[in-house]
């Protein structure tokens, strides 16, 4: 593997930009703020959408093959914004793609019925 193959990593935070009485928030509660070391501010929706649990990660799915990660809070830019943050100390860019601050909750996934 040469330098050029090696991929650049940044550091994101993603806050919540609508208010918590926002009609947005009713499929899925915010997160709070989570900073995330991905590729871009598009990546950074991604990985934290991975983070979050998804239905063919449990027993009920939806249906087969069926993906819930399109309908994240984070990929929804009326709920969310990225910012790019500086390389600070406690976290470089240098690491995995991931979540490195904050936390994702698993129970993300609301029931349909009570």
């Amino acid at each position: 593997m040469t330098q050029n193959d090696i991929r650049q990593l940044r550091l994101y935070r993603l806050v919540p930009l609508a208010e918590p009485g926002d009609p947005g928030w009713s499929n899925a509660p915010s997160q709070g703020e989570i900073v995330v070391r991905a590729e871009s501010p598009a990546d950074a929706r991604i990985v934290a959408a991975e983070a979050e649990l998804d239905f063919t990660e449990i027993d009920a799915k939806p249906a087969e093959g069926t993906d819930t990660r399109m309908a994240s809070v984070f990929r929804n830019e009326k709920l969310y914004t990225v910012i790019e943050e500086p390389v600070s100390p406690a976290f470089g860019h240098e690491g995995e793609r991931g979540v490195v601050q904050g936390t994702v909750s698993v129970g993300t996934i609301r029931p349909t019925q009570v």
